[in-house]
């Protein structure tokens, strides 16, 4: 532990009276930005409450905390993340495919919705009124690239050409249909032997590299499942259960596969779904934000401590880094 002391003095001669100054990195706080950066791992990463977060100080770290101070250091660590977290909005949109899923979120015990953009390499959150399409449509404003999602309809705004229907979610929905009786249970099996022999076929060309050889075996798929599925969804009284998603998936039909024809594009949203893993943890232990400034802070913190996961960063060493400029007025280091 280092402390710094600022003697004053006072000159012989003429009386001035003089002090010396902190340097320019430690006078924004009186905590450096290893420990500062600890805190913000604790809460954000680790999702540690503000309290447990005062109690670890003392214990791993000797240094007396309490919950107000924690609470600044996660406001100066916000502050300091608002441009890389905008160029992480700007890199996400530029990519040429992403994935986006939207969770549940409150604030001050109302009710809002938490959007996440993912790339390989990139993590975005963005919390909104609710999951309506003007806000997907307002994230997603400059994005010319292939969009793999739900069937939410908020999506549906996009030309189909650009959306991945995830074959996970078609998995659960026939699942549920299966468990049916008579004409829907019967649709139900038909679409997840169709769901297996997508995934088999996604297995082996992960092996092989063959896209040819995936894309005739999805033109095998599209002529032998459309004419069942069609049937599904004729206005017969035994598919009143299963009329609605047949006539769903039958619309959208060519985004069912674009994963076939363009690199970089899976056939499934688990990427998003496991990035929003953590989010969720952290509003059911915390009970999500308490004001729109905890909102924004939020947004920050889980951007970057995805985008660090996914690039396989330290994210102890980023936020240090990133405290440090931030005390020394220079510019943050980027994530993008």
């Amino acid at each position: 532990m280092i402390e710094h002391r600022c003697p004053r003095v006072r000159c012989p001669g003429c009386g001035e009276r003089t002090r010396a100054r902190l340097p320019a990195d430690i006078a924004g706080s009186a905590f450096g930005p290893r420990l500062q950066a600890a805190v913000a791992v604790l809460s954000g990463r680790n999702r540690v409450s503000r309290r447990d977060v005062v109690e670890l100080g003392e214990e791993l770290f000797g240094v007396r905390l309490c919950a107000g101070t924690v609470e600044a250091i996660l406001q100066r660590a916000g502050q300091a993340l608002a441009d890389p977290y905008r160029q992480l909005g700007e890199r996400v949109r530029a990519s040429e495919s992403l994935n986006m899923e939207e969770t549940g979120w409150r604030t001050a015990g109302q009710r809002r919705a938490l959007w996440g953009m993912f790339t390989d390499r990139h993590a975005f959150f963005a919390l909104a009124p609710d999951r309506h399409e003007d806000h997907a449509k307002r994230l997603l404003a400059g994005h010319a690239g292939i969009v793999i999602s739900g069937r939410w309809w908020a999506y549906a705004h996009l030309p189909l050409a650009r959306r991945q229907l995830c074959w996970s979610h078609l998995r659960r929905d026939f699942t549920a249909h299966a468990e049916g009786l008579a004409t829907e249970k019967q649709f139900g099996e038909h679409g997840l032997e169709l769901c297996e022999r997508v995934f088999w076929a996604w297995e082996i060309f992960q092996h092989t590299d063959d896209r040819s050889e995936l894309k005739r075996t999805i033109r095998q798929l599209q002529r032998q499942y459309e004419p069942i599925i069609r049937g599904y969804a004729t206005k017969r009284a035994c598919n009143r259960h299963c009329r609605g998603m047949a006539r769903n998936l039958l619309k959208a039909w060519p985004a069912l596969w674009t994963f076939a024809a363009h690199d970089g594009v899976q056939p499934t949203n688990n990427h998003a779904e496991r990035s929003l893993r953590g989010a969720v943890i952290y509003r059911k232990l915390s009970l999500g934000s308490q004001s729109e400034q905890g909102e924004r802070r939020i947004e920050r913190l889980l951007s970057a401590s995805i985008t660090c996961r996914l690039q396989h960063h330290s994210l102890f060493a980023y936020p240090t880094e990133l405290l440090a400029t931030h005390a020394r007025g220079e510019p943050p280091p980027s994530l993008a």
